[in-house]
């Protein structure tokens, strides 16, 4: 996943100074953008690796079909753990006393 570009973190003002770009009610469409958008990253590559293989099977170069499964299998692993991470964050907050 590392083709997905990181925009907008924040900007630096000063020495150890960091200021929000986004403010609080901007935050949830910015968060759903950023998963919709790696979920259709990795339905992209997916896509690259359905291609390959079918190049591969008429002929092609067996390189590339290599590095296309080697890249959807690494996507697919950091998806997963992604998605690991949100629930251990859910259910932390779930056991939080209000």
């Amino acid at each position: 996943m590392s083709d997905i570009p990181i925009n907008n973190i924040g900007s630096i003002n000063g020495p150890g100074e960091i200021s929000k770009t986004n403010s609080v009610n901007n935050e949830k469409g910015n968060f759903e953008s950023v998963i919709n958008e790696a979920l259709n990253k990795v339905s992209q590559v997916q896509e690259d690796v359905d291609k390959a293989v079918n190049e591969l099977s008429s002929g092609g170069d067996i390189t590339s079909a290599v590095l296309a499964i080697e890249k959807a299998d690494m996507t697919f692993q950091m998806m997963v753990e992604v998605r690991n991470k949100l629930i251990s964050t859910y259910q932390e907050v779930m056991r939080m006393q209000v």
